[in-house]
């Protein structure tokens, strides 16, 4: 079994405190050529690209600049330690031990627009660029076109070695969208976590995300390979609920919290 979520926006490549192991890309060259493809864009053309700021748009008008073919490791850092979005406040992966990081590594993969689909231990440079993005590239006019069918083949081999041939998509839509899932092979179970307040049930995309980490994490902490075991998954106060689920769409409600930190 092995669960796909997506990257995160907010970055943080502060050194970490302790050394720790880590792996290359799948898909470096691709890689570059996003990156020189995005080159080519002026600064305003990034900007309206990608809906920044001028600050953002600057910053990462300058990243892409900055890129670098075989960068050095002062500026490269573990994806799942880079991301730092909601999702990876769930995940909590500066509190996931070295066997848990091992068990990820085949356990867990990252949907991104520019590297296409990383491990969790993959080197990263910093950057943004949403899978969402209609970038002109050798393949196409935007990154759906880019990565056509390499990242449902490549998670199709991937699970195809795991004893339960199941992927359990934890991404967002607009990142799942990459996969071409209807092509896929693997069996793909979606777990979806709803609010309750005054009775109605919805998703609020903050929560969604940190539920979405906080599942990745229990799949890697408690080794699970049976997807049905995902039905035990209560952290946050979330419960599943039969009656709203089907075979391939798990929900997971509780009670809304008042605000969120």
């Amino acid at each position: 079994m092995l669960a796909i979520i997506s990257p995160a926006k907010k970055l943080d490549f502060e050194p970490l405190l302790e050394p720790l192991g880590y792996s290359d890309p799948t898909f470096p060259l691709d890689t570059l050529e996003l990156v020189e493809a995005a080159r080519t864009l002026s600064l305003n053309s990034l900007k309206r690209l990608m809906k920044l700021s001028d600050n953002l748009a600057d910053l990462n008008y300058q990243r892409f600049k900055a890129f670098a073919n075989t960068p050095e490791i002062d500026d490269v850092k573990q994806a799942i330690m880079a991301f730092a979005g909601d999702t990876y406040v769930g995940l909590d992966a500066a509190n996931l031990d070295n066997d848990d990081l091992v068990y990820a590594q085949d356990h867990l993969r990252i949907i991104s627009g520019l590297y296409g689909l990383l491990r969790p231990l993959d080197m990263i440079q910093p950057y943004r660029l949403e899978m969402g993005s209609r970038l002109n590239n050798s393949r196409g006019s935007d990154l759906y076109s880019f990565w056509g069918d390499r990242l449902s083949n490549a998670l199709d081999d991937i699970v195809a070695k795991h004893k339960f041939q199941v992927l359990i998509n934890l991404a967002s839509d607009e990142y799942f969208k990459a996969t071409k899932s209807k092509s896929m092979k693997a069996r793909i179970i979606k777990p979806v976590f709803k609010e309750i307040k005054n009775g109605e049930t919805r998703v609020i995309g903050m929560f969604a995300k940190r539920a979405r980490g906080s599942m990745a994490r229990y799949v890697i902490q408690n080794r699970i390979e049976d997807p049905n075991l995902l039905k035990n998954f209560d952290k946050g106060g979330y419960m599943f609920r039969d009656e709203l689920s089907s075979a391939d769409t798990l929900v997971y409600t509780r009670e809304q919290p008042p605000a969120i930190s």
